[in-house]
């Protein structure tokens, strides 16, 4: 089980327990956002890079293509999901996907949801739910979701299904990702990055103070 973790994340494990449970207990988690990587980097730890989850999410389906491991889709719209698949399918014409539903669905029916990812054994299991939708659902079902490997992959379905796009190379590099996105959705991304990254500079100023 893997999951990326960016300043919202960060942010929100401070309020939500279930979410800080999820993230501690994963197999795996990797930074997936530039104001991690600096953050850790002032207080003192080695950070190289983030690991953007599309780009992990990229290497991992063609691995799966390449190995010939069976995937299963889970989130976003039908549309969205659906069409994710169809593009998948046309890049990587030997993937095996096994299945796929998608994230709009009542809480009473992850009983069911679970069942349908289990009978369709896929090897690698995509959750596209955002945090801590993502984070909570794998983290519940972990003993009873047979995949091999869980990768919580966020909006990554909207990329390939071409709904939403990543930033210029050039732009990723310098950190600057996050501006892009905002360009692109600002009615829903604006709270994400004026009010919550103002308070991840301070969660960061407190941790630090704290070491000191």
């Amino acid at each position: 089980m893997q999951f990326g973790v960016n300043s919202a994340t960060i942010n929100e494990i401070g309020i939500n327990e279930n979410l800080k449970r999820a993230v501690n207990s994963a197999d795996l988690v990797s930074v997936d956002g530039m104001s991690v990587v600096w953050a850790l980097r002032f207080l003192g730890y080695k950070a190289p890079e983030r690991v953007a989850t599309p780009d992990l999410a990229d290497d991992v389906i063609t691995m799966a293509a390449r190995e010939r491991f069976s995937v299963f889709l889970l989130g976003a719209k039908e549309a969205v999901v659906t069409l994710c698949r169809e593009n998948m399918l046309n890049a990587y014409p030997e993937l095996i996907i096994a299945g796929y539903h998608n994230g709009h669905y009542q809480p009473d029916s992850e009983d069911r949801i679970v069942d349908m990812i289990n009978k369709a054994d896929p090897d690698i299991l995509l959750i596209g739910m955002s945090s801590s939708r993502k984070e909570i659902f794998a983290e519940t079902h972990r003993h009873e979701l047979n995949a091999r490997y869980v990768l919580g992959v966020g909006g990554y379905f909207d990329i390939i299904a071409g709904y939403t796009k990543r930033a210029p190379r050039w732009l990723q590099d310098i950190g600057m990702e996050w501006l892009y996105r905002f360009i692109q959705e600002p009615r829903r991304m604006w709270p994400r990055y004026t009010i919550g990254i103002f308070k991840f500079f301070w969660l960061v100023i407190m941790e630090k103070f704290k070491k000191k």
